[in-house]
């Protein structure tokens, strides 16, 4: 077996044997989850978030096999790394190999994080609109969490194979970028609705399977009298993974644009959804105070969509994935800032 394989199978190992603990642990005391341990959560997550950057700049050569200058000069030139390799100095040019790689993987980690953020306003907005009990929040999240690695690793590993095959893919990824960037924008001071009744989800599911009028505890299924039916809680869950489903749209094109190494995609992709539920608990109930977070999060996805497509200007000119990690923070801190210093006026009834 590969050191490839063997790095990315410790990695879901590791991934499933967390999701698993998370399980036992949380999601069968059906209590709502509170401020102290969605800081702990979160933290925690954060914590190896950020480990696996020291893992990514010690032994990030595993993962593609590097052992030669060769095999380095081959990975580099796939996955469009943009770093100088010194012909003459294999060890130096390893090191900066790990470097840009652990530092795509981090700037990749920021860029999803922030964007998982817009995704929290709606799933606040799902529970509110389907009367969730705060209690059944944790449940819904992590089995929502179990089907959006399933579904990012679909797309992310499927987007690589078609970056690969048609190179000009890219240019369609940025104009969509700075398409999306700029309707957020230019949409950022609406507010969003959902009708239970009328989404499109709900209209599906109703159609195919048999809906319980009423929640039935925490359980997404129920039978009475011999039928089965799914219970508002699985719609609810369904409505979930249908929202991050369209969130993938925008984010993971958004991470390509930082590497196109599908791996370093998928890991940065995975620990910043995972990051996303203890985000939840913790932003829940303020998440309404940062509220130029949307503004910041259009002009975020308009400067990596103008990235992808100025690609190889940018490269010529020296920028490099440090630049880009500069100026996505600071966009984010510019918005989070603003939002703090110029507080939203209360509505007058």
């Amino acid at each position: 077996m590969s050191n490839e394989l063997l790095f990315f199978g410790g990695f879901l190992l590791f991934i499933v044997l967390m999701l698993a603990i998370d399980l036992g642990l949380f999601s069968k005391s059906d209590k709502p989850v509170s401020l102290t341990q969605a800081a702990i959560m979160s933290a925690v997550w954060v914590t190896f978030a950020l480990a696996f950057y020291v893992v990514l700049r010690i032994w990030g050569h595993e993962l593609h096999d590097v052992h030669d200058f060769g095999r380095l000069a081959e990975i580099t030139k796939k996955h469009l790394h943009n770093i100088r390799l010194i012909p003459d100095d294999f060890a130096a040019s390893l090191a900066i190999y790990k470097n840009n790689l652990a530092l795509e993987y981090l700037t990749g980690y920021v860029v999803e994080y922030a964007l998982s953020v817009d995704n929290i306003f709606v799933m606040v907005l799902v529970f509110s609109s389907f009367g969730v009990p705060a209690k059944y929040y944790h449940k819904v999240l992590v089995w929502g969490i179990i089907g959006a690695i399933v579904l990012r690793f679909l797309f992310i590993f499927l987007g690589a194979a078609l970056i690969a095959q048609f190179g000009w893919i890219l240019y369609i990824f940025g104009f969509f970028l700075v398409y999306t960037g700029i309707n957020m924008f230019m949409h950022r001071s609406e507010e969003e609705e959902i009708d239970p009744q009328n989404h499109t989800v709900v209209k599906f599911a109703s159609k195919y399977f048999s809906v319980y009028p009423n929640f039935v505890g925490g359980q997404f299924f129920h039978r009475e009298a011999g039928k089965k039916y799914i219970t508002p809680l699985f719609l609810v869950l369904l409505v979930i993974e249908f929202t991050d489903l369209i969130f993938a749209v925008d984010s993971i094109p958004a991470i390509f644009a930082v590497t196109k190494d599908p791996y370093i995609v998928f890991f940065s992709n995975i620990f910043a959804i995972l990051g996303l539920r203890s985000m939840f608990f913790l932003l829940v109930n303020i998440i309404h105070k940062f509220h130029y977070l949307k503004t910041g999060l259009s002009f975020l996805l308009v400067f990596i969509g103008a990235k992808m497509l100025l690609h190889h200007w940018l490269d010529e000119w020296g920028f490099t994935t440090s630049h880009s990690l500069i100026v996505i923070v600071s966009i984010l801190a510019i918005s989070v800032i603003a939002s703090l210093v110029f507080p939203r006026k209360a509505k007058v009834e």
